[in-house]
């Protein structure tokens, strides 16, 4: 299955310390979600913003097993429709955090994935997004 990770997840050595082999990975960006950090990252739908990510192939098993890990249980899988960067549109799951269970400040978090989206070479306006939450 494909999935849609927009946070550390988009580190394929974290995933494979997971137990998951991700293959097949591509740049893509949600219309209208904006990137929030909190205590952890989710997207929140948000009007005319563009959330970036990386879309990987993986086992439905593993990343049921993934998200069962308690620091990640309460996110919630939802199919979207994910735009790579060879412009092709793609339904995929993307595990996000409700709202409401979206709170506190993690700068560490914020600081670790705004250095891996630099090494991803995301948009510079979207690395100045990521930089306001560290």
């Amino acid at each position: 299955m494909d999935i849609f990770f927009y946070g550390l997840f988009m580190d394929t050595s974290i995933l494979e310390k997971n137990g998951l082999r991700p293959s097949n990975p591509r740049k893509g960006w949600l219309h209208d979600y904006a990137l929030k950090i909190g205590n952890r990252a989710s997207l929140i739908p948000s009007a005319g913003q563009k959330s970036y990510g990386m879309v990987m192939t993986v086992d439905d098993e593993a990343a049921q097993k993934l998200y069962r890990a308690p620091s990640v249980a309460d996110y919630i899988p939802e199919e979207v429709q994910v735009v790579t960067d060879a412009d092709e549109t793609i339904t995929t799951i993307c595990y996000n955090l409700p709202a409401e269970s979206l709170t506190g400040t993690n700068t560490a978090y914020a600081k670790s994935l705004l250095q891996l989206a630099e090494k991803l070479d995301f948009p510079h306006h979207y690395l100045a997004h990521i930089k306001q939450m560290t």
